[in-house]
């Protein structure tokens, strides 16, 4: 496939103590683009995903093997500095995690956290900055003293995905954004996915095939840990390669 590519992994193992949960992944995620990764519960998709900024390192009895580059560097050298990569390659979770803080403090924190910007006009453009990516600036504008946990599921998972840009990053991962979110919800947050990959190299981890087939440019399929296809989204669910692609995506199991 002839794209630029963002994140690449060779020969990806990770391993739980004895257990083989990413076994020999080879898989190249483009730039400014959304990238979905699909497959059964329990196949290591968020495992996978927690590898492109080494948040599998907060766990314990973890073994990785391989290279994970990132703009051709690899992340996994021991020099690699975790605080500039996590901030670098944010991360949005399943639940809004939102912060018992108004949210003006909410989107100042990672700023704080990472002592970016101290003058209050700079940080207030970061925050307006922010809020005008996710669509929140107009309803917000007058409420950031309001805490953060009275907006509505999708107010705050739209306000996660602002704390994330805030820095800067160059890639945005996702595990299941839309879990928590009713169907209206999900389409809004789907539909601000688009928009953002423009500017934005982005992985979504997704057990929604009607999602992955919505919001993706490409897609990889994980099964057991193997990474089984990677193509973009349209011949992988129209055209899969694999005859286990196709049962997964056909529903003969999942």
């Amino acid at each position: 496939m002839n794209f630029a590519k963002k994140i690449e992994t060779q020969n990806l193992n990770l391993f739980y103590g004895d257990f083989h949960a990413l076994q020999d992944v080879n898989i190249e995620i483009p730039d400014r683009s959304v990238t979905a990764i699909i497959g059964p519960s329990g196949c290591g998709k968020s495992t996978l995903l927690r590898c492109f900024n080494r948040m599998n390192d907060l766990t314990e009895n973890i073994r990785v093997e391989g290279k994970i580059l990132l703009d051709g560097r690899d992340i996994m050298h021991p020099e690699t500095d975790l605080i500039f990569l996590r901030r670098n390659v944010g991360m949005v979770f399943q639940r809004p995690n939102v912060f018992d803080l108004s949210i003006y403090e909410n989107l100042r924190f990672g700023l704080r956290i990472h002592r970016m910007l101290k003058n209050k006009d700079e940080i207030m453009a970061a925050i307006q900055n922010g809020l005008e990516h996710v669509g929140l600036w107009s309803t917000l504008r007058d409420k950031l003293k309001k805490n953060a946990r009275t907006l509505t599921l999708e107010q705050q998972q739209r306000l996660c995905i602002a704390r994330v840009l805030i820095l800067k990053p160059q890639v945005v991962l996702l595990d299941e954004p839309c879990s928590a979110l009713d169907p209206i919800a999900t389409l809004k947050i789907e539909e601000l996915l688009r928009v953002l990959c423009k500017e934005y190299s982005m992985v979504i981890v997704t057990h929604n095939m009607q999602q992955a087939a919505r919001v993706s440019d490409y897609a990889g399929f994980l099964y057991l840990g193997k990474l089984i296809e990677f193509g973009q989204t349209n011949q992988v669910f129209t055209n899969p390669r694999e005859k286990l692609t196709e049962n997964y995506i056909t529903g003969h199991f999942g």
